[in-house]
C-alpha cells in the first residue's frame, strides 16, 4: 500500500515532480484532468520523462482507455508503464487516441517533436493547466526547479487551551532574495481547508512567526488541530523550509518544542518511543497528499519485530489521525521502540506523550534509511577520524535534571550498532565512559546518565554533554547513520523535553563521503549559522552549544552570538569562547541583558555564527514551571 513515488535522493535530494502534481493549489486540476482523460474515449500515453506512474499513484488512471503507451527511449520498451508494455512512439500515428496525454510539465518542446505523429483530429493535453499561478512561481523557466517548491508541512493546533506557534527566519535574503513572500493553507483534521492566507517578507533577514491563536482570530475560527502547508516564493539557493516549532498553552505547564517535518516523505521512520506506565504516546498521522491514505497503509512494528499492526482506517487527504500507539501495540511498553511504517504517505510526522502527571512534550522520529549498507572503512578510518562520527547531546545540570539516552536503529539494514557515549565536562575534559557493547537491531537500552555519573562531583562546571559514538572494541559493523532519543526530565516538576538526531563527523579537514557537512557547499563543514528563536509571552529563551571535535581541532572556538530584532537589524553582539569538545549553556537575558532582549521583541532571533569551527547546538524555552529542549537548525 505505499505510493510508488521519487520523494528524495541521497545523491540528488529533494525530488519536485511528486510536490508539483500534489501541491493544495494543483489538486483540482489535477482531479479535472484525469475527469477529462476518462470521457475522452481511446487515449494515448506518450510517458518521455517516466513520469506517468508518478502520478498515477496520486491520481489513479485504472478508468481511462487507454489506445496505447508510448516511450521516446528504445531501452524503456522492456519497462513496463501503468502494467503495460510500451511502444515507440513512432507508432503513435497508427493508434486511435481522441487524446494525446503527455505528462510532463513545460511541455511545449515535446509536444512539438511528436505534433506530426498525433492522429487526425487528436489534441494533445499535458500537466502544465496543474501549473500554479504566476505570483507562486520563482523561476518561471523551469517549473520543477526545486526553488519553485520551498514548501513544507507544520502540526498546528489552537484546541483546549492548547497553541502552536512557527518560527523562522528570511534566510534567504542572505542568498540574495528580494521579494520573498509566502502562502498559506491551513487544514483541519477532516483534511478540509479552513483557511488561506499570504504575506510578504521584509527585504531583510526579518524574523517570522505564526501563532495559532492569531490565525484563528484573523480568520474567525473554531478550535481545531491539522497542519498548516507553507509555501515559500522568491527563494534563493535553499529549497529546505526551516523553522522551530513551540508548543505552549494557557496553563504554564503546557510547553514543549519541535523543528520542521522534513518536506520528503519517507517509506519508514524510527525512534518513537514506547510509553512508560502512566503515558499516552500519540503519533499524528498527517497526510501530506490530496488522495487518502488507505487503511491499512500505515503500520507500526516493534523495532526488531517484522510483524506489523497496521491501521485500519482511511485518512482523508492532507487530513490528520491521534494514532495511540497502545491500540496497535498494547503489549509494548518503555524501554520499548517502535518502527513506523509510513509508506511515504506523509512527511515525517510528530508524536506527543502525555504523561501521567498530566504535561506533555511533542518531538518527532527520523528517517529511517534504506539505501546504506554497513560500511567497513568506517572502522578502519577510525586511526585517521579520530572519534569519527559523532552524536552531541546536552547534560543538563544534574542537580535539576535527570538525563536519560536511548541509541534508536535508522536503517532498515542495521542489524548490529557498536555504541558508547562519552561524558565531558563543558571544559571539554572527558569524565566518564559508558560502552553499550554491541547492540543487537532488537534491544532497547535507555541509559539513566545518574547510573554513570554517580558523584556530584562528576562535572565541576555543573554542566555538560555527551558525544554518542561507534565503539569498535565491541564491534565493526557501522553505516554513519548513528541515531538516538535524549530525554530530560526536571527533577521538581516532572516536566520533560526530548530530542533526537543523528552522528556526523565535525571539526576534521579530511573528509569521508559527505562529512563534515556543510550548510553551504562541498564538505568539510568547519563553520557555523544556527538560528535561536527569541522566548515569547514571558518564556526565557535557553541554548546549549557544543563543540565537538573529531579529530584535535582549535583550542577554543570564536564564536559570535548576534541579536537581531523582529526587522533583522543587528541590536547586539557577544564573542564567546568555547573549548574544544567543551560546551555553553546560556540564557538570552543573561548573555545580552533584559533591556536589549525586550528591544529585539517577540519576533526577534540570535544568529550564532563561527568561522572556526562547526559547532552543534540545542534550543529551549523556559517558563518557571515548564520547559522545552530540541536541537537547533542552520543555513
Amino acid at each position: 500500500m505505499a505510493l510508488r513515488i521519487e520523494t528524495f535522493s541521497n545523491q540528488t535530494g529533494g525530488a519536485s515532480l511528486f510536490k508539483a502534481i500534489s501541491h493544495p493549489l494543483a489538486a483540482p486540476a489535477a482531479r479535472a484532468l484525469v475527469a477529462r482523460l476518462e470521457a475522452a474515449g481511446p487515449v494515448a500515453l506518450y510517458d518521455p520523462l517516466g513520469f506517468a506512474a508518478t502520478f498515477a499513484e496520486l491520481y489513479p488512471l485504472a478508468r481511462v482507455n487507454f489506445a496505447g503507451l508510448f516511450v521516446q527511449k528504445i531501452e524503456a520498451l522492456d519497462r513496463p508503464v501503468l502494467g503495460r508494455r510500451p511502444q515507440p512512439v513512432t507508432e503513435l500515428a497508427a493508434s486511435a487516441a481522441r487524446l494525446v496525454f503527455v505528462p510532463a510539465f513545460d511541455a511545449e518542446r515535446i509536444a512539438a517533436h511528436i505534433r506530426h505523429l498525433v492522429p487526425a483530429g487528436a489534441e494533445i493535453v499535458t500537466l502544465d493547466p496543474l501549473r500554479l499561478p504566476a505570483r507562486l512561481v520563482t523561476n518561471a523557466q523551469r517549473y520543477l526547479d526545486p526553488l519553485n517548491f520551498a514548501t513544507n508541512f507544520a502540526f498546528f493546533r489552537d484546541a483546549g487551551g492548547r497553541h502552536t506557534r512557527i518560527v523562522t527566519a528570511n534566510y534567504w535574503h542572505g542568498h540574495g532574495a528580494r521579494g520573498v513572500r509566502y502562502w498559506a493553507r491551513l487544514f483541519g483534521e477532516d483534511g478540509a481547508a479552513l483557511a488561506e492566507w499570504e504575506d510578504a517578507l521584509p527585504d531583510a533577514a526579518a524574523g517570522l512567526a505564526i501563532d495559532s491563536r492569531a490565525i484563528r482570530a484573523r480568520f474567525d475560527l473554531p478550535e481545531f488541530t491539522g497542519q498548516l502547508f507553507l509555501h515559500f516564493v522568491g527563494a534563493k539557493f535553499h529549497d529546505v523550509v526551516k523553522y522551530a516549532l513551540d508548543t505552549y498553552g494557557d496553563a504554564p505547564e503546557e510547553l514543549s518544542c519541535t523543528h520542521d517535518a522534513n518536506a520528503w516523505p519517507a517509506d519508514r521512520y524510527a525512534g518513537l518511543p514506547a510509553p512508560e506506565d502512566g503515558e499516552r504516546v500519540v503519533l499524528w498521522v498527517q497526510n501530506s497528499f490530496p488522495c487518502p491514505i488507505p487503511k491499512r497503509g500505515v503500520g507500526l512494528n516493534a523495532m526488531g519485530d517484522e510483524d506489523v499492526a497496521w491501521l485500519d482506517r482511511e485518512i482523508p487527504g492532507f487530513g490528520s489521525h491521534a494514532l495511540d500507539v497502545s491500540d496497535l501495540l498494547p503489549g509494548l511498553k518503555h524501554p520499548g521502540q517502535i518502527e513506523i511504517q509510513a509508506g511515504k504517505h506523509f512527511v515525517r510526522p510528530r508524536y506527543e506523550i502525555r504523561a501521567a502527571n498530566g504535561r506533555s512534550r511533542i518531538a518527532h522520529p527520523n528517517v529511517e534509511r534504506a539505501d546504506l549498507r554497513p560500511d567497513p572503512r568506517i572502522a578502519a578510518l577510525a586511526n585517521l577520524m579520530g572519534r569519527g562520527h559523532i552524536l552531541p547531546a546536552p547534560l543538563l545540570p544534574p542537580a535539576r535534571y535527570a538525563t536519560a539516552l536511548l541509541p534508536t536503529p535508522m536503517a532498515t539494514n542495521q542489524t548490529e550498532l557498536p555504541v558508547a557515549v562519552a561524558i565531558h565536562d563543558a571544559g571539554g575534559r572527558e569524565v566518564r565512559l559508558h560502552r553499550f557493547g554491541n547492540l543487537k537491531r532488537r534491544d532497547s537500552v535507555w541509559l539513566e546518565l545518574d547510573e554513570v555519573l554517580k558523584a556530584d562531583g562528576a562535572l565541576p562546571s555543573g554542566y555538560g554533554h555527551m558525544f554518542v559514538h561507534y565503539d569498535f572494541a565491541a564491534g565493526t559493523e557501522a553505516d554513519g547513520w548513528l541515531h538516538a532519543i535524549i530525554r530530560f526530565r526536571d527533577r521538581a516538576t516532572g516536566h520533560a523535553a526530548e530530542t533526537s538526531f543523528g552522528a556526523h563527523i565535525f571539526n576534521t579537514v579530511l573528509t569521508f563521503g559527505s562529512e563534515p557537512q556543510s550548510y553551504v557547499g562541498p564538505p568539510p563543514g568547519l563553520s557555523t549559522r544556527l538560528f535561536l528563536r527569541l522566548g515569547h509571552g514571558g518564556c526565557e529563551t535557553l541554548c546549549h552549544l557544543i563543540y565537538p571535535a573529531s579529530t584535535p581541532w582549535h583550542a577554543a572556538s570564536a564564536t559570535d552570538l548576534v541579536l537581531h530584532d523582529a526587522g533583522g537589524a543587528e541590536r547586539a553582539r557577544k564573542r564567546v569562547a568555547i573549548p574544544c569538545n567543551g560546551s555553553l549553556l546560556w540564557r538570552a537575558s543573561e548573555m545580552f541583558g533584559r533591556d536589549a532582549i525586550a528591544a529585539a521583541g517577540e519576533g526577534g532571533y540570535v544568529i550564532i555564527r563561527d568561522t572556526t569551527c562547526r559547532l552543534f547546538g540545542y534550543h529551549g524555552l523556559d517558563n518557571g514551571s515548564a520547559f522545552s529542549l530540541d536541537h537547533m537548525f542552520g543555513f
